[in-house]
């Protein structure tokens, strides 16, 4: 029996503590580390690729997570949300420093980029599982989509952070200076974490059902679908915007993710209670909608003010829909099982965009960017009419 340590939303009423920000710096900073990564797709074309390439290379960053999110839910569950989130940080602060390492045409190291990859997608997912769970845990039940939309800001202003970072530092310095930025990054979120108290309540492992069992719960099952086709039509906002974007010449691409980010931002700051008042049901129809058409929008792309409108759009959307599938999927459940329901969540999130990498690279190869971006807008009304439909039949 594994020591009974209780520190969870009960014995934290107060929703903005302390505690609360400093996870919210770490989750930006790591989100920063991220972000860097949105431009990572010119690394490839610099290097001799193509489409195809972008998609197998971004793509390969979140099959990691998605084979190993089952592991990775219960190491959550098991060995804690803060020690877990450390384990993240470590392979975030490392694993930019090995893309280093990569000179000449991108043949010459194609494998061992896709290992890399596959590594450091592994630490992108247990920090973002390990975060939300931990802040659910400190969230009151009546508040949760405020919380968790709120907590989420930190990453939405971190994914601006990230590219727009990126692209100076790029155009100064170079690639080689952009990995170790983005090492750094996730260097002072394992510092400014480490203080913080577990918030697991620790439980016999006899006592929590599995990841797949959990994963078959009608609810969860449901949230895992959108969550699917939510995360392959942001496939084509992390690989595809930027070289479109230089396809059409378009400079400062990194006003699509800040457009996108800020709307997102308005909108959690603004609506951040509108959700738990109306209820997230009535709130997620809408938010897919908005994110789909804004995606879609991508298809006029001629120049900056097509970003923009597409970045608010979306972002709009994606303010709404990701804390509130989140927080449908974890309302009303134990908290023992909170990280394989946040596993499950989010690793759907990212077996989408794992499919949407590949997929979108494909149509994006032989058809064009825009059919590219009128697939990713169709899978979002495809979850709208998935949503609609369960609702009409339970």
């Amino acid at each position: 029996m594994v020591p009974d340590v209780r520190e969870s939303a009960a014995s934290h009423p107060v929703l903005y503590s302390r505690t609360f920000f400093a996870m919210a710096l770490a989750n930006f900073l790591i989100l920063s580390s991220f972000g860097t990564f949105y431009l990572f797709p010119l690394f490839i074309l610099k290097h001799g690729g193509n489409e195809i390439d972008i998609g197998v290379i971004m793509g390969a960053f979140t099959l990691a997570s998605v084979v190993c999110r089952p592991w990775i839910s219960e190491m959550i569950d098991r060995l804690g949300r803060k020690k877990s989130f450390t384990i993240g940080c470590l392979d975030m602060s490392a694993l930019p420093l090995a893309y280093l390492c990569f000179h000449g045409d991108l043949n010459a190291f194609y494998l061992p980029l896709l290992g890399v990859r596959i590594i450091h997608g592994m630490g992108f997912a247990i920090c973002l599982t390990a975060a939300f769970t931990y802040i659910a845990d400190l969230i009151p039940e009546g508040r949760l989509n405020e919380g968790l939309g709120i907590f989420g800001v930190s990453g939405l202003i971190g994914t601006a952070a990230g590219p727009a970072v990126a692209e100076l530092v790029i155009d100064q310095f170079g690639f080689q200076t952009l990995f170790i930025a983005a090492g750094l990054m996730a260097t002072l979120a394992l510092c400014i974490h480490l203080p913080l108290s577990e918030t697991l309540v620790y439980d016999s492992p006899k006592n929590s059902p599995s990841f797949f069992a959990v994963l078959r719960m009608r609810r969860i099952a449901l949230v895992a679908m959108l969550a699917v086709l939510f995360g392959f039509g942001l496939a084509a906002s992390s690989g595809f915007v930027s070289p479109f974007a230089s396809e059409r010449q378009i400079p400062f691409v990194s006003v699509y993710y800040l457009a996108y980010s800020g709307s997102a931002v308005l909108t959690r700051v603004f609506g951040a209670r509108l959700a738990d008042r109306l209820g997230e049901e009535r709130i997620i129809p809408y938010a897919m909608i908005l994110t789909g058409v804004g995606l879609a929008s991508l298809v006029f792309l001629g120049g900056s003010l097509v970003l923009i409108v597409s970045g608010i759009l979306a972002g709009c959307g994606h303010g709404f829909l990701y804390p509130g599938l989140n927080v449908l999927a974890i309302r009303d459940a134990p908290t023992a099982i909170r990280g394989k329901i946040t596993g499950a969540f989010t690793g759907s999130i990212d077996a989408g965009a794992f499919a949407g990498s590949i997929i979108l690279g494909f149509i994006g190869q032989y058809a064009g960017f825009q059919p590219l971006f009128l697939a990713a807008g169709c899978a979002l009304l495809a979850a709208f009419a998935l949503y609609r439909w369960s609702s009409a039949v339970h």
